[in-house]
């Protein structure tokens, strides 16, 4: 009788722990599972003890004519250096082409009329935090009886800004006048990041992709947005999937042009050693399998030869940034060599870059004109190293899944491939992944309906199934 008493004392004390246990891992799991909304305060000196003014003021973009004529005084006295022979963009914006570009930019380009282009949105500006958060807002021009709009937010990445989005804003708030379904129908919000654009710069340290993330998650609660769609490449990756991990109640789906992993475990390891010969085992697709290898080639060489800029913003922004700040075309010449080898790496052995093969020098000097106005430089590559000081996979966001219902359009010409394979582990409900048939970096600027269409129809899917009610 004592040894089964004792033998039913230890079986409870088992279940208690093994209860215990569960309940210490459900709980921790449902824990875990959100990001913490980080409430700072990014304005100047001490935070006040009177209450934030949540007004929305409208907002236009002005320039003065000293500001004119201090640039292009700079334009005059540039001081160009001499090419090596043959070198095309090899090492990086070729000077012969930038001196055409400085005189295209001195003699045709008409700011004024880009300023017009650029006021052809509303945009608007409300203090957030401390600081003052500019964001273009566009609604819907008509809408048919019981339709309404979805908002989307969508976000930049550096060195791009809200100009990035303005071929692609008609596509998605009106897209049967351009050919698409107008099943679903947008009003886009697009926010310039704090420290780019027309968005003041965080006064203090520490402003990194999941303090933007509040700064917006806060942004669309106060324009009454209570349920959003979220989209964005770069920067803008980071930051709506901080979101999405943050607010997964308000987000319904997040669409991505751009998708890393930054917690590499052993299976991505084996996947690079051996996807290429046995591709099924990692769920590589014939597709991934031509994008990613020869790995050394196209991984890890295109990593050493094309990071550098971001060693140097990670660590010390501010040096190179004061350069860039004093000068437009030391500033353009930075910016223009993005454009070139993100959207084609093969532009590196043309002599103008490729820059006008899928752009135009209208769109490309009015995004460094904003850098330019603006005097956002600085600010904008500090953002490299208030997101990559503490170093890659240490960040709380970094372990935490996505459970929002996600969309992935993978562009050919991105710097680096991501796999579904490998996305999955972090996105746990990707709903729709699509190999893009051409295209870089700048999929908004450069392939803007091949990117509306794939926003569309993944929202499509997310609103047939009600994805976003069974997270």
């Amino acid at each position: 009788e004592f040894r089964s008493s004792l033998a039913g004392i230890m079986l409870l004390e088992v279940f208690l722990v093994l209860g215990t246990l569960i309940i210490y891992c459900l709980y921790s799991k449902k824990k875990e599972e959100t990001l913490p909304f980080k409430d700072g305060w990014w304005g100047q000196g001490q935070k006040p003890d009177t209450k934030e003014d949540t007004t929305i003021r409208p907002f236009k973009v002005e320039t003065t004519e000293e500001e004119l004529s201090d640039l292009f005084r700079r334009l005059d006295q540039a001081r160009f250096t001499e090419p090596l022979e043959n070198s095309c963009f090899q090492y990086g914006t070729n000077s012969v082409y930038l001196r055409k570009l400085v005189s295209y930019w001195k003699n045709q380009f008409n700011w004024k009329k880009q300023v017009e282009v650029l006021n052809k949105y509303p945009q608007f500006k409300t203090k957030i935090q401390g600081i003052d958060i500019h964001f273009v807002h566009v609604k819907p021009p008509c809408l048919s009886e019981g339709q309404s709009a979805k908002p989307l937010l969508m976000v930049h990445g550096w060195p791009g800004s809200f100009y990035e989005f303005y071929k692609i804003i008609p596509l998605l708030t009106d897209p049967a006048s351009h050919g698409l379904s107008d099943e679903h129908i947008f009003e886009v919000i697009c926010p310039s990041i704090p420290g780019y654009g027309f968005s003041e710069a965080p006064h203090k340290k520490d402003f990194n992709s999941v303090s933007a993330a509040s700064v917006f998650y806060e942004l669309m609660l106060r324009l009454g947005f209570n349920e959003f769609y979220t989209q964005g490449g770069d920067w803008g990756w980071l930051i709506c999937t901080n979101l999405a991990q943050m607010a997964p109640d308000h987000v319904k789906g997040l669409h991505l042009n751009m998708a890393s992993v930054t917690k590499v475990g052993f299976t991505h390891l084996l996947s690079i050693l051996l996807g290429r010969y046995l591709p099924g085992l990692f769920g590589f697709q014939d597709e991934d399998v031509r994008r990613m290898f020869p790995f050394l080639k196209k991984g890890l060489y295109r990593i050493l030869s094309e990071s550098g800029y971001a060693h140097i913003q990670a660590t010390k922004p501010d040096t190179v940034g004061c350069g860039l700040n004093d000068s437009p075309v030391g500033l353009a010449a930075y910016i223009l060599e993005k454009f070139s080898s993100w959207t084609d790496l093969e532009f590196q052995s043309l002599e103008d870059g490729g820059l006008e093969r899928k752009f135009n020098l209208d769109d490309l000097l009015t995004n460094i004109m904003i850098y330019w106005v603006s005097g956002c430089i600085v600010s904008s590559m500090r953002f490299y190293k208030e997101n990559l000081q503490k170093g890659i996979g240490t960040q709380k966001h970094e372990k935490l899944t996505v459970q929002v219902p996600t969309g992935i359009a993978s562009f050919p010409n991105e710097i680096l491939h991501t796999p579904q394979a490998w996305a999955k582990k972090k996105y746990t409900n990707i709903v729709s992944f699509h190999f893009m048939p051409r295209g870089g970096h700048f999929a908004a600027l450069e392939e803007p309906e091949l990117l509306a269409k794939d926003i569309l129809q993944f929202v499509g899917k997310v609103e047939k199934e009600q994805l976003w009610k069974k997270k």
